[in-house]
């Protein structure tokens, strides 16, 4: 009511801030948006719509602050000690593999001082800067690897881990397929008991993650039925992709998987419903509060939905495809470079990479999705998910150096065949959805403006001739007058 009173008051000439005065001349009204300014405020609204609201008092403490002089100043205690106090082994190896470390270290302190900032700020800044940096000395490692003959390299991993550079031994994976085994009397369900290891767990935990990385429950079966499918491709390469039917679609996708991605879903809705209201330790006044507070200091600072929208236009479709390719390239590495390597499955080496993805993968999706949703701010990709792309085709391309003889076996006809039709589905659908489409809507569109036109015309056209005639006539008397 009081914006109607004043654009009143203003419109009769009372005075005040919304008035004209006498002789006053009204501001002319602003002009009408283009069709460019108009697109980019609905993109605007689109994506503060996916934006969940932060309140925020700005509490900055020793917590917060950056520490670029301490690091350093312990760094160069570190260094001086070690050159001035300490007394060099005569041990060649030994002084290789420490002096790796402490370049690594030395890499790592400026990295988490000195980087730049990425989406996420929780728990801590630098807790992101420092997988940023181990990021990019695990890109240097496999760069190193990867320049390596066949040998020294898998001899370089002995210096890691003396236990590693043997070949791995022959493992039966299929086998028996049955659920109730009769010839079994003592434990008929040996099959199904055998299948319940470590990797149950993983599986769920995994895919739990992953939901949390790609917010979308769509991309995410997608991916998960999408690998079966590989494992079914290329078990006549990787013999432990061998498994039974019931442990592929069952326990895979159905239990594991899709149980995984039901509690990222649930949580995701936790996280966008959640208020994210940031308030300092030391101002909340109860423990209960303070507790709580750090608690969540280990939950994100705000959240953002993603919303892909594949089918919106070519740009958005050939991303999410670009996505879910390396989403699975990540996956076959992980198998293939056990092989290659000669790392089994068990070792700490393989859990450290999945480890390393897990918290690397979220950040590299939020700047994709950045990058993807808003170009015009995001112009450039973002460092993590550069090195993430970086990281995910130079390990396939150690792969395909170190043993191309697996990676070159015959894939079996049929299988080609259906991968042929579901590459071609895809080209069909792509060419239909962003072109064919595209083109029947603009010329339906343009015939329908062609059949209005004339209509139109008849409305607005001039006088007749007569109505002319008349007109000229009456100017020629005036003119007279």
């Amino acid at each position: 009511m009081r914006g109607a009173e004043r654009r009143a008051g203003g419109a009769w000439g009372l005075g005040g801030s919304g008035g004209l005065w006498e002789g006053q001349t009204p501001d002319p009204p602003p002009p009408p948006p283009n069709n460019g300014s108009l697109r980019l405020l609905l993109d605007l609204l689109s994506r503060r719509n996916t934006e969940c609201e932060v309140f925020d008092d700005g509490t900055n403490t020793f917590f917060w602050r950056a520490h670029t002089v301490t690091v350093l100043f312990i760094l160069t205690c570190v260094l001086v000690y070690v050159t001035l106090l300490e007394e060099t082994p005569q041990d060649t190896a030994f002084n290789t593999k420490r002096g790796i470390v402490a370049s690594i270290l030395v890499f790592l302190c400026f990295g988490v001082t000195q980087a730049k900032d990425g989406p996420f700020t929780r728990p801590h800044p630098a807790y992101w800067r420092f997988w940023l940096c181990v990021t990019v000395v695990y890109e240097l490692f496999l760069i190193f690897i990867l320049f390596q003959t066949v040998h020294d390299g898998r001899q370089f991993m002995k210096f890691i881990d003396p236990k590693l550079g043997v070949p791995l031994p022959e493992r039966d994976y299929g086998g028996n397929c049955l659920v109730y085994d009769p010839g079994n009397k003592t434990d008929p369900f040996h099959n199904l008991w055998d299948k319940m290891d470590g990797f149950v767990p993983a599986h769920f935990l995994g895919w739990y993650i992953k939901t949390l990385m790609i917010r979308d429950w769509w991309m995410c079966m997608i991916i998960s039925v999408m690998f079966e499918f590989l494992e079914y491709s290329l078990e006549h390469q990787l013999p432990n992709f061998s498994e039974c039917w019931w442990d592929h679609w069952i326990m895979d996708v159905l239990l594991c998987n899709s149980l995984g991605i039901y509690c990222g879903m649930k949580t995701l809705g936790w996280l966008s419903m959640k208020p994210y209201q940031w308030q300092g330790l030391w101002s909340i006044p109860t423990y209960k509060g303070k507790i709580k507070r750090i608690a969540f200091q280990f939950t994100p600072y705000s959240w953002v939905n993603f919303e892909w929208k594949p089918a919106s236009n070519l740009r958005r479709w050939l991303a999410v495809l670009g996505i879910i390719f390396m989403f699975l390239l990540a996956e076959l590495n992980t198998f293939y470079l056990k092989f290659v390597l000669w790392m089994p499955p068990e070792h700490y080496l393989v859990l450290l990479r999945l480890v390393f993805f897990v918290n690397v993968g979220g950040v590299a999706m939020r700047e994709i999705y950045d990058f993807m949703d808003d170009p015009k701010f995001h112009k450039k990709l973002g460092q993590q998910a550069w090195l993430v792309a970086a990281i995910t085709v130079t390990e396939f391309l150690i792969v395909v150096k170190y043993d191309p003889n697996t990676i070159m076996l015959p894939i079996p006809f049929f299988v080609t065949q259906c991968w042929f039709l579901g590459i071609f589905l895809i080209l069909s659908w792509t060419l239909w959805r962003f072109f064919i489409r595209d083109i029947t809507l603009r010329y339906k569109e343009t015939r329908r403006r062609q059949q209005e036109r004339p209509v139109g015309n008849d409305s607005s056209a001039g006088p007749s001739g007569r109505s002319r005639l008349n007109g000229s006539w009456d100017s020629l008397r005036q003119r007279r007058s």
